[in-house]
């Protein structure tokens, strides 16, 4: 058995003024409570709120002062995230990994921005796998990243066995995205920790699975503290022998007899892809379902089709077919 244990911290973040403060002063609750913790997790843009005017600077005092407290709790900290304004004026969301030596090391910034709402937010193109010494292999993304597998499938592929998920979300939309998380921790049989924020940060609900897809934990809309005990031995045994016995989902991957030819963006294989149109906020009235141009017979319209042989997309007389 490898057993570590985790605290996620699903709490209100304000989008007007820094919520550092709160996060530390709940960091300490939790440490007496819980002195067990060996590892904290913050939902995302915890730090300084939703807003991207509060950007600061990577190194700030607010980091100074979370190493501090990783170094004298003894935990391995990752604060949230927050806006991160680089030298050139890029606005990036990056979160950092601190280890309880109170150490920066590692950072990450989110590859999939929540477009077209998140305007003006650079995407990282840098992924973040680190180590626990002795324990096992941590990977980290934040919110709508989770909604792209090939994240996750990056992460696991480098042995990732603990997804670390910080996200705000506050939308309609979050019932699929712990359907997401769920399915995530089953196809890469992995523990996933998604903890959201409250107010400003989110509508809560974090979660924590377990890589039999196994909801371990679930929130609802209050705060909470929910420090869970994982074992890693759990994730190496079924990676090789399979989710209860069965299906041996990434050494299936690993000995796939195909690659795929949509990542090859020469390839023509997504011709679908730009038929969708811009990616840009709807407005009333926009034209939406039938309106659109798309890649399938309809009724009396001009359909577009993907000719796999070279590759191209045309645009080919409608078929009339029943209604």
């Amino acid at each position: 058995m490898t057993p570590f244990s985790i605290a996620g911290i699903q709490m209100h973040v304000s989008a007007l003024h820094s919520n550092v403060d709160g996060m530390r002063q709940r960091l300490d609750v939790l440490m007496a409570r819980f002195p067990w913790t060996q590892m904290v997790l913050f939902s995302e843009l915890a730090q300084h709120g939703p807003l991207p005017k509060f950007a600061q600077p990577f190194e700030n005092e607010a980091l100074d002062l979370f190493r501090e407290d990783a170094r004298r709790h003894n935990i391995w900290l990752i604060p949230g995230s927050m806006f991160e304004r680089r030298p050139d004026g890029r606005i990036f969301n990056t979160s950092a990994v601190i280890n309880p030596a109170g150490e920066v090391v590692a950072r990450y910034s989110k590859m999939f921005p929540f477009r077209p709402y998140e305007q003006g937010v650079e995407a990282g193109t840098e992924f973040c796998v680190f180590d626990v010494p002795d324990v096992g292999r941590f990977g980290l993304s934040i919110c709508y990243d989770i909604w792209f597998p090939e994240t996750t499938r990056h992460l696991t592929s480098a042995g990732a066995e603990v997804l670390l998920h910080p996200v705000l979300t506050g939308t309609t939309d979050r019932d699929a995205e712990l359907a997401i998380a769920r399915a995530t921790a089953a196809q890469f049989q992995c523990y996933v920790f998604d903890v959201n924020g409250l107010g400003a940060g989110g509508v809560g609900q974090s979660c924590v699975i377990d890589p039999s897809s196994t909801v371990l934990h679930q929130s609802a809309g209050q705060e909470e503290m929910f420090p869970i005990e994982i074992d890693l031995d759990q994730v190496r045994r079924q990676r090789e022998a399979g989710m209860k016995g069965l299906g041996q989902v990434l050494k299936s991957f690993r000995d796939r007899p195909v690659d795929f030819p949509v990542y090859d963006r020469a390839s023509g294989a997504d011709a679908f892809l730009h038929t969708l149109g811009p990616l840009e906020m709807r407005r009333q009235g926009d034209a939406t379902g039938p309106d659109r141009v798309t890649p399938h017979d309809s009724v009396g319209e001009t359909v577009v089709t993907f000719d796999p042989a070279d590759g191209h997309i045309a645009p080919t007389a409608g078929k009339t077919v029943s209604g």
